[in-house]
Parts: structure tokens; C-alpha cells; sequence
């Protein structure tokens, strides 16, 4: 590939972080903190580009009587395929099919912040599971939560609800799992967003791949949410 078409894909590269981070496009891959970065790496590699495409033609004007241009093959242009999918298409978050397969990313927190005072006391399901599994529910006692978070069912039909949880990127995605019991809906769809109303209960369970403590939520309503502006739960980091 010529330099001509090396600052075409960069500045589609940057065209399509451009987007991304001016649009929601960008939760799908990296945590909401890292928006100005991307922002900026968009106008780099734009500026990069167009700084080339001005030296290429200044050069090019130059060489011109001294040499005779070969030019590439137009099969390379197919590297701009991947770039366009970006812009084109958002992909899915992360869902069941990943939690299932990853063992619960929780861990034992240094503190514990108050509990909100509103009834039901909204928590994310990090918060919840690190409360119910480490605080062994002390916090919890005689309050009513609300947790939102998309279904995972296991090979026997057992509900989970789950958030990915981030570090950095979606590659880096974890989930978190809270087991449901009580008053379920009757139909369970995995990787349908659920805001679920319940109590604490000390029942606990433990993941499958990494024996890391799951523990249960005793249900008293759920209903059908939209996804989440952010789909990932960044709770953990801060």
C-alpha cells in the first residue's frame, strides 16, 4: 500500500473514532472515562493523514520527471473494509454467552459506602454482590434493593443476573453474577435487561469456573428494561 492509500485508512481510522466518541458507539469498547482520549487520537490520526497527503503531493510533483510511479495492487484497498464496519455497525455488549463462560470478576471491597436512603435502595450489581458475599449482608438487613442487570441462565435453567464489569476496555470485560430466587417471571430470557426488586437472603452459590462467591437475591418484582445507556458496570474501579 502507497503512502496515498496509508493516509486514506488513517484518516478513516480517525473519522471513525471521531464518531465513535461523539456518539454512545464508544461504550461498546472502552469505559466511558476514556471519551477525551479517543477524541483526541481521532484528530491526531486525521491530522496525521492530511499532513501526509500535502508532502506526498509536494513530493510526487518533484519526482515526477525523474521516475515512473508503480502502482500498488487494488486488492489492499480491502483494509478499509474493517474500518467501515466500525463506523457502519455497532456490535453488541457483551451478554450471556460470555459471562457463562468467564468465572465472576468479584472482589472484596476495602469500604463500604451508606447504603442510599431512597426504598428500594438503588445498587449496582457489584455493589450488591460485594455487600451480600463479603459484608455477609450486614448492610443489607431489613432493606429493600433494586438491581439492574441483563439475565444469564445456566445448562440447568438456574437465573443469574449479571453486569460485565470493565478496567479499561470490553476485551478486558468480567461479569459479576447475583443467583435470583423468589418471584421470577415466568418466562426467562437470557440476555434480556431485567430491574429486579428484592431482599438480601444468605444463601450463596459459587461459580462454576472459578469457585469465586455468587450470591443469591431473593426476588419480590422484576420487569423488562431498555439496555442501559452503558451497559458495563465500571462500579469496581471507582
Amino acid at each position: 500500500m502507497n503512502r496515498q492509500s496509508q493516509s486514506a485508512v488513517m484518516f478513516l481510522l480517525g473519522a471513525a473514532l471521531l464518531h465513535a466518541g461523539s456518539t454512545d458507539l464508544y461504550l461498546r469498547y472502552v469505559k466511558e472515562g476514556l471519551r477525551p482520549l479517543l477524541l483526541a487520537s481521532g484528530v491526531v490520526l486525521i491530522a496525521a493523514a492530511l499532513a501526509t497527503v500535502w508532502y506526498e503531493r509536494r513530493r510526487a510533483r518533484a519526482a515526477a520527471t525523474e521516475a515512473h510511479a508503480h502502482p500498488e495492487p487494488r486488492i489492499s484497498w480491502l483494509l478499509l473494509l474493517p474500518l467501515l464496519a466500525l463506523i457502519l455497525v455497532a456490535p453488541p455488549a457483551l451478554g450471556s454467552y460470555s459471562a457463562l463462560r468467564s468465572g465472576t470478576a468479584l472482589q472484596k471491597p476495602y469500604v463500604y459506602g451508606a447504603l442510599p436512603a431512597a426504598d428500594p435502595a438503588p445498587l449496582s450489581v457489584i455493589d450488591y454482590a460485594s455487600r451480600a458475599a463479603y459484608g455477609h449482608g450486614r448492610s443489607l438487613h431489613g432493606r429493600t434493593v433494586r438491581v439492574t442487570g441483563f439475565l444469564a441462565l445456566d445448562h440447568s435453567g438456574a437465573p443469574y443476573l449479571v453486569r460485565m464489569a470493565l478496567n479499561c476496555c470490553a476485551a478486558d470485560a468480567q461479569p459479576v453474577k447475583i443467583a435470583l430466587t423468589g418471584e421470577l417471571p415466568p418466562v426467562l430470557r437470557p440476555d434480556a435487561w431485567l430491574e429486579v426488586t428484592g431482599t438480601y437472603t444468605p444463601r450463596m452459590t459459587h461459580d462454576p469456573v472459578n469457585n469465586g462467591p455468587i450470591p443469591y437475591l431473593k426476588v419480590t418484582a422484576a420487569r423488562p428494561v431498555p439496555v442501559p445507556h452503558d451497559p458495563y458496570d465500571e462500579s469496581w474501579n471507582n
